[in-house]
């Protein structure tokens, strides 16, 4: 088995220029605030830029489904970038949940074309919460017509995507069903979420048509790779949010004077920044290390993602404690970008999987005693 490359190549750093390059331009702070304070938190026009013209809705997805024909080392480059702007897009759900879960259970499905290639956007009706692992959800049934019936609490993505992939206890044991926005006896109500540029909706079906795509085991295994490298590529936006609020820290502190000094110039300060450095570059390791693991289809793809999200969750929470902090009254205002970091950064702390869950997890990997308490 070769070794994990931690390196970025030289086609994901152009990746990654472009992107930031259309985020610096169309997904400035002060537009995301605006977003936040009005009825639409998503950007549709910067999602269907991204997703069409730039062609990251299927970055990871083969060409010969409707994708790009990359691997999901690129997708993380985009999430990394997108942690870093905190950009109001549906990507997870869409690019990486749906569109890993209709790839491991229908790759010839055209909806996965249509997904991938920027048309339709769509999302798993999981609660953000679910993570990788857990019992297959049982809170929908579905009858032979493919009928369906249930309540699916806190999903992200939902009120942007025009297609719901839903788990659902079917006559022969698990399946997942389509359903398409607008369907009768499908509701969404919009759920108040900490993070303000990831809405959550709880879903409700009540005799809504879905459109089997896979059942059994087919369904349970796609559905699990699903969460799977939805938890390792967020450990990637985790860390661009955290690369955000360190670098942003840093410039601050080297401006702003107290009693006739800079801040930065202060020892206590600088040693609080040097370890955030330091957990950083080994979020950086443990994130890159998941996304390559799952790119490459290796053996300890469930180690490597236990490992980010164990480090990364409280990395990310730690260091937009920190932005806050460290930039004192102004960095308590509505008017400085600081708190939509926090709030992404406790958000997705808890989303597929909370750090304890994949330190219990990856303890049982790799047979060791999980932790107390």
């Amino acid at each position: 088995m070769s070794a994990p490359d931690l390196l970025y190549s030289e086609v994901e750093e152009e990746l990654r220029s472009s992107v930031r390059a259309l985020l610096g331009d169309r997904c400035p702070p002060s537009a995301v605030l605006a977003r936040c304070e009005g009825p639409e938190p998503y950007d549709p026009a910067l999602w269907r830029t991204l997703a069409a013209e730039l062609g990251v809705a299927g970055l990871h997805v083969p060409e010969e489904y409707g994708g790009a024909g990359a691997s999901l080392r690129e997708t993380a480059v985009v999430l990394e970038e997108l942690g870093r702007r905190v950009a109001p897009v549906p990507f997870l759900g869409s690019a990486v949940l749906a569109g890993t879960l209709l790839l491991a259970a229908c790759p010839q499905d055209a909806l996965l074309a249509e997904v991938a290639g920027g048309t339709l956007t769509a999302t798993v009706a999981v609660p953000l919460s679910a993570a990788p692992g857990a019992a297959f959800p049982a809170t929908v049934r579905a009858d032979a017509r493919g009928v369906l019936r249930g309540r699916v609490t806190s999903v992200a993505d939902a009120l942007t995507a025009g297609l719901l992939l839903v788990p659902a206890e079917g006559p022969d044991g698990p399946a997942l069903y389509a359903v398409r926005a607008g369907a009768p006896g499908l509701g969404l109500a919009r759920r108040t979420s900490l993070d303000l540029t990831r809405p959550l909706a709880d879903v409700t079906l009540d005799e809504a048509p879905g459109r089997l795509l896979a059942t059994g085991g087919p369904a349970v295994a796609a559905l699990r790779q699903a969460l799977l490298t939805g938890a390792g590529l967020l450990a990637s936006e985790q860390l661009g949010l955290a690369e955000w609020c360190l670098a942003t820290t840093v410039e601050y502190l080297k401006e702003r004077r107290q009693f006739g000094r800079r801040l930065g110039s202060f020892q206590a300060l600088k040693h609080r920044l040097a370890e955030l450095w330091l957990e950083t570059v080994g979020a950086r390791a443990a994130a890159r290390y998941a996304a390559d693991t799952l790119a490459t289809g290796g053996p300890d793809a469930a180690v490597a993602v236990a490992l980010a999200q164990a480090h990364c969750g409280a990395l990310a929470v730690r260091a937009a404690e920190e932005c806050v902090q460290l930039h004192g009254g102004i960095g308590m205002t509505w008017e400085h970008p600081a708190h939509l970091y926090l709030k992404r950064a406790k958000a997705d702390q808890i989303a597929l999987g909370t750090p304890g869950y994949h330190r219990n997890a990856l303890a049982a990997l790799v047979d060791l005693p999980g932790p107390v308490g």
